[in-house]
């Protein structure tokens, strides 16, 4: 392998860094509202698309999230080689131009086609991004910054059902995605005036770009991912399933057996030798299962057992995501003085008792302020919490080198966790007329899935210290 040790030091960090700031985050906040906002867009497509079964209709929202996990880790790579700023601007282009072609669309596969490439933009931007953030701000300021980076992503995610329900009633689903051509330009604005074009740093590592390992990391994130996404229609024995499912985890083998005989590898492996970075990252997995099994479940139970209207459904699941913000500011201050473990270990017991209240309380008759509102308010605290100390912790102690490839591979592993969340609510809910006891299920498998999050972040330390490799 490479030498490791011979890795660029760390660049002086920008003299105003919170208009970089900015402008990363507009960027950061259309690309996660579009990755939940289809979520309150399905019954306005059947009526756009009323001969589309119901299948074909998922793969609009599927397509784009089996894309975005397959090519996060290799763009992170891509950011670390050929530049940060480069990578930016190409995929926030990429992004804006398939906006602004999925709301032309008049076609279904035409839309879908047009989701793929949103995809691709989406994980070209988001590592470039996190890394233009890590490099703007000083050693001893970036838990605050990217705690706040996080948070802005969680806000994105947490408020895309909320916010598309409300442009879809206002002027049709194409305005889920017009909404990012003029937001997305002034990033683009701000991106050619405020971001420096720097030596890409990841030029020490060997700037060949290990395209074997791309491909088999490609082909085992998207085989698992495809699996657990056709679970929702064709089952687990499927045959469909259980090969793509076996199929991916051969790649993944296959993958680590080469990268760990190649001399540039797509993933340098020592990354998880860390025991920081590697029980972070489970922790990302079990918590997006958890995120992701909250939002189907919550929007599914407004609008099925209270039989709430589409924008009451947004409006109603809405206090929630706007304590993320603030509950984030507190904690990236936090972090910047005692690590992220109180933080991510408290945060996860917070949500697990929001769905706990869930389990226990709300009923069939509608009683907002008393049985639900407490609940949601517990969840959106615990996520503004545990989601960007999350992103944060993941490369608190890697090299600036590093910081595009690791923080794409923990955006990643929360993608198959979003993945395989929604297969496993589908499972429980998925039939035509679910009652009480199958959302209450639901519930109770997100407080678990808490719980083995606090428990698994009970080994995370970034306590602060001088950074190492």
């Amino acid at each position: 392998m490479t030498d490791r040790a011979a890795v660029p030091s760390t660049p002086e960090p920008a003299a105003s860094p919170w208009p970089v700031f900015l402008t990363a985050s507009v960027a950061v906040f259309l690309i996660s509202v579009d990755a939940t906002v289809l979520y309150a867009a399905f019954p306005a497509l059947s009526q756009a698309f009323p001969a589309a079964p119901a299948s074909a209709l998922s793969w609009i929202l599927n397509a784009y999230t089996v894309v975005y996990a397959v090519l996060l880790v290799p763009a992170g790579r891509l950011a670390d080689l050929y530049g940060r700023k480069r990578m930016f601007l190409i995929g926030l282009t990429l992004f804006l131009l398939a906006s602004l072609g999925c709301g032309l669309s008049g076609d279904l596969w035409v839309l879908t086609g047009f989701r793929v490439l949103q995809a691709v933009g989406a994980a070209t931007l988001l590592p470039a991004s996190l890394a233009v953030v890590l490099g703007a701000f000083a050693i001893e300021r970036r838990a605050i910054a990217v705690s706040l980076w996080g948070a802005i992503s969680a806000l994105g995610a947490a408020t895309g059902p909320s916010l598309g329900s409300w442009l879809i009633d206002l002027g049709g689903w194409p305005w889920a995605f017009y909404l990012n051509v003029p937001l997305g330009m002034l990033s683009v604005w701000g991106a050619g005036r405020l971001l420096r074009s720097t030596p890409p740093e990841g030029a020490g590592l060997g700037a060949r770009l290990d395209v074997i390992g791309i491909l088999l990391l490609m082909a085992g994130v998207g085989a698992t991912a495809l699996g657990l996404v056709q679970s929702e229609s064709l089952g687990w024995g499927s045959a469909t399933v259980v090969g793509a499912l076996l199929g991916g985890v051969l790649s993944l083998l296959l993958f680590v057996w080469w990268a760990r005989r190649t001399d540039a590898p797509a993933i340098d492996l020592t990354l998880f030798d860390n025991a920081t970075y590697r029980f972070v990252n489970l922790a990302t997995l079990s918590f997006g299962m958890a995120f992701s099994m909250m939002f189907f479940s919550y929007f599914l139970f407004m609008s099925g057992l209270w039989h709430r209207t589409l924008t009451e459904a947004g409006v109603a699941i809405l206090p929630g995501p706007l304590l993320v913000m603030p509950t984030s500011v507190v904690a990236g201050r936090v972090a910047s003085r005692l690590g992220h473990r109180p933080l991510l270990v408290g945060g996860s017991l917070v949500f697990a008792a929001g769905a706990l209240w869930s389990v226990l309380v709300p009923g069939l008759t509608p009683a907002y302020l008393t049985d639900w509102l407490p609940g949601l308010l517990l969840t959106g605290i615990g996520t503004g919490m545990v989601l960007p100390s999350l992103s944060a912790a993941a490369v608190s102690r890697l090299n600036p080198a590093r910081f595009g490839v690791g923080s794409a591979i923990n955006q990643a592993v929360r993608q198959i966790g979003t993945v395989l969340g929604v297969a496993v609510t589908v499972a429980l809910l998925g039939h035509r007329s679910p009652h009480l006891t199958d959302f209450r299920t639901v519930f109770g498998w997100e407080v678990a899935l808490c719980l083995i999050t606090a428990a698994l972040c009970l080994s995370v330390d970034t306590r602060p210290r001088q950074a190492h490799t």
